[in-house]
């Protein structure tokens, strides 16, 4: 979702114009909680200890702004949810820009051959009647132990 041209963008039929990628758009209250969160004495004191200076919230805000004009105009206003949809992008972007810039590892195009070889045998014993184990052969539908009926009973 790189660089999009405004028809990318958007898809027109018959007079109509709909945002395509409107799965980017939260909630409008997500936005709120960002901007409060980013935005009060904690996280300005957090803020101010590790970067050294307040960082910009007004993105957030402006994020909020957009999207209640986006949900008031129910979905018709094309300009506020293309600049919510910019504004995702852009942080996706940033989120990810670690990801993308990693040249310590090389990515594979599929898993290794041997990914589901069984278990070392000790492995496997360690992880006997285990919650997990149980619960997979109930689901795979093999026989499960039964527990021993004990009480937990204690009088004083």
């Amino acid at each position: 979702m790189s660089a999009k041209s405004e028809n990318d963008e958007t898809k027109t039929s018959k007079n109509d114009t709909k945002l395509v990628d409107t799965w980017a758009i939260r909630p409008c209250h997500l936005y709120k909680d960002e901007y409060d969160d980013c935005s009060s004495f904690k996280a300005r004191f957090h803020q101010y200890f590790v970067f050294g200076k307040n960082t910009d919230c007004s993105q957030w805000l402006k994020d909020f702004q957009d999207c209640e004009r986006y949900q008031r105009s129910n979905g018709n206003d094309m300009e506020a949810g293309n600049a919510i949809i910019k504004s995702e992008e852009q942080r996706r972007l940033a989120r990810l820009r670690a990801h993308y810039a990693n040249d310590t590892w090389t990515k594979r195009k599929q898993p290794p051959e041997d990914w589901a070889k069984p278990l070392p045998e000790w492995l496997e014993k360690r992880n006997e009647n285990t919650y997990l184990e149980l619960k997979q052969k109930e689901l795979m539908g093999l026989s499960v132990p039964e527990a021993e009926p004990c009480s937990y009973c204690a009088i004083m």
